[in-house]
């Protein structure tokens, strides 16, 4: 009955399934785990009206003119410019750091000083990495540097991957940048706009088409065996020759034969407030106060009338196989290694493509997701 079989009704492989319908005009089954479509990028009004999204904010940014113009096919957009504020030190300060981050934390005098020491060093509206900034001789530009890492990410990062701060490379934080700039949006990127309907609507019609059936609330395995030894994939208790593209979990579709790939997970706890709005933006982190990260407001996002808000926290965690759902890849040596075990016993699969997030063990914007499910479509399939 089908051409193709696709795991997973997020962005990737959405995308591959409404390519391979209008494009190819073949028929295409989409096996999803979940009740819904869209993945973690699903989106649901509440009972007030307001657009939630389930799994964490998503705010759509990119410089690739074809991916903006690919999905204006399923969307009008509203241009939203994000802003991101920390509570640091009392205070709520724009994040990334930026000149008027400066002002904020710093004495006038002291931060007239860095602002022209950063200016005669570096050119206006360029970022400099923290690291990048440790290296410095003037004592200044380090005090800054070190002001940056311990108060805006060390903490921050810590909460986020379940770690000490003393366990924390350097690095890591260290890739995070100041802009020199007055700039205050959280992105730069050419197009930044939410879909004026939210993306569930992006996904309703990116799928509506009679060579595309969906089969919700079904776990691969249920339908599927997957014959390491041989290298071949079984659909309902016969071979499946066509393309199957995964976009879940690598070692879940190989049965953990080597093992479990580590991720973190997110406790999500909304909460509806009886007041027009809870804070001054779409996003508050909390680097060094509270257990949870960052507390999202949905009405700065998706403005609408009503005299309530709703707002998310989100409280990071260790992810648990088969319990939680797995947000962020655990990017260590180890855990790299072991995917790459996984790759390589994929390449053994004549008909099998690996695709997304999940797929590929990597944290991917919207975008890039998008721009990767339609290479996959035009490289592997067209």
């Amino acid at each position: 009955m089908f051409d193709y079989l696709i795991i997973g009704a997020g962005f990737a492989g959405s995308v591959i399934a409404e390519r391979i319908a209008n494009v190819l005009n073949e028929k295409v089954l989409i096996i999803e785990k979940r009740n819904h479509i869209g993945g973690n990028c699903y989106d649901y009004k509440d009972k007030n009206g307001i657009l939630i999204h389930k799994y964490g904010p998503h705010l759509f940014h990119t410089d690739y003119k074809e991916i903006f113009d690919y999905l204006s096919n399923f969307t009008d957009w509203h241009i939203y410019h994000h802003r991101v504020l920390a509570f640091i030190d009392g205070k709520k300060v724009p994040i990334p750091f930026n000149l008027n981050t400066l002002y904020m934390v710093f004495p006038e005098i002291l931060a007239r000083r860095i602002e022209e020491k950063l200016l005669n060093r570096y050119s206006y509206n360029s970022k400099v990495l923290i690291l990048e900034l440790k290296k410095e001789e003037d004592e200044d530009l380090k005090l800054l540097a070190n002001y940056i890492y311990e108060k805006v990410f060390l903490n921050y990062t810590a909460k986020q991957w379940g770690l000490k701060p003393e366990d924390i490379e350097p690095e890591v934080t260290g890739r995070v940048p100041i802009y020199i700039s007055r700039d205050d949006r959280y992105f730069t990127d050419r197009y930044q706009a939410v879909p004026v309907e939210g993306y569930a609507k992006i996904f309703e019609r990116m799928l509506n088409h009679p060579n595309i059936k969906l089969m919700l609330n079904t776990d691969f395995k249920e339908v599927m065996e997957i014959d390491l030894e041989n290298k071949k994939i079984y659909f309902l208790g016969q071979e499946f020759k066509g393309k199957v593209i995964f976009t879940g979990m690598i070692d879940e579709f190989f049965e953990y034969k080597f093992g479990a790939l580590p991720y973190r997970s997110l406790d999500l706890k909304l909460e509806t407030v009886e007041k027009d709005y809870f804070q001054e933006a779409a996003v508050v982190n909390y680097p060094n106060d509270c257990d949870f990260t960052r507390i999202t407001e949905f009405k700065h996002i998706h403005p609408v009338e009503s005299k309530k808000t709703v707002i998310l926290k989100e409280y990071p965690k260790a992810y648990q196989t088969g319990k939680d759902i797995p947000y962020y890849p655990m990017f260590k040596e180890e855990s790299k290694e072991l995917y790459n075990k996984y790759r390589e016993l994929s390449n053994g699969f004549e008909n099998l493509i690996l695709a997304g997030r999940l797929a590929d063990y990597r944290y991917y914007d919207m975008d890039d997701i998008v721009k990767i499910a339609l290479e996959v479509f035009e490289e592997g399939l067209r």
